[in-house]
């Protein structure tokens, strides 16, 4: 998804090199940037308390 977004901002800075005015495109790339951050974080915090949940348990739910 980032990589997305950084192709999207090479392709701005092509436009502006141009000399076409382009500050909404990079206002709205910015905030899909804010927002990939959010997501990533709350998918990490979601993930934390799982990784102990599972810790010594194979499957069929039996402890070793």
């Amino acid at each position: 998804m980032r990589t997305q977004v950084g192709r999207q901002r090479k392709e701005i800075l092509q436009l502006q090199r141009a000399g076409i005015s382009m500050a909404s495109a990079e206002t709205i790339l910015s905030r899909m940037l804010g927002k990939i951050d959010t997501l990533c974080e709350q998918r990490d915090a979601l993930k934390k308390p799982h990784t102990h949940h599972n810790k010594g348990r194979v499957l069929g739910g039996r402890n070793w």
